[in-house]
């Protein structure tokens, strides 16, 4: 726990026990006992929902297994046609050969793929990619791309000279 928890333990909660525990011992009246049982139950209670709250807001470690895969427009940063058209038109694939494959596509059709060289980053906090792409390459496909975490997943956003931000999430491409 934190120091505030911690002096709160120090400076209330043990004084106050000690307090109930010789107020219990030497009345023998169970009110004593109660209020006791009823604290110690509200500090445990506490501890579990402060638990179970810092597991469901506490951001995914990111880790090379997890960047393999496919990845797909994420359509929700910015909804709208553009977004749309990017989504039919782009998608790449992180394979486990370390290399990035940059589709452009037409809705389902595959028009063209690039392939680049990719290097895993693995000294941050979280592992991130390097492309080792060359000039032949889409103008989308940034040498090191943005890593943003979520709470339970992360994605990519691409800065790409012509479109701005463009962010890409892991996932299947299906039609609109």
């Amino acid at each position: 726990m934190g120091f505030g928890f911690n002096l709160l333990f120090i400076l209330v909660l043990l004084p106050l026990s000690g307090l109930l525990l010789l107020l219990w011992g030497t009345t023998q009246k169970k009110e004593f006992a109660k209020m006791l049982g009823r604290l110690w139950i509200g500090v445990f209670g506490l501890i579990l929902f402060s638990t179970i709250v810092q597991f469901f807001q506490t951001k995914k470690t990111i880790e090379k297994k997890d960047i393999y895969g496919d990845y797909i427009v994420d359509r929700t940063k910015f909804p709208g046609r553009q977004a749309d058209w990017q989504y039919e038109s782009f998608r790449f694939t992180i394979s486990r050969k370390n290399e990035l494959i940059f589709y452009k596509t037409n809705g389902s059709i595959i028009l063209s793929a690039d392939t680049a060289k990719v290097e895993f980053l693995e000294y941050f906090r979280n592992d991130r990619i390097r492309v080792l792409r060359d000039s032949s390459m889409h103008h989308i496909v940034e040498k090191e791309p943005s890593l943003y975490r979520e709470v339970w997943s992360f994605y990519y956003v691409f800065k790409s000279p012509k479109f701005g931000n463009v962010f890409f999430r892991k996932g299947n491409w299906e039609p609109i």
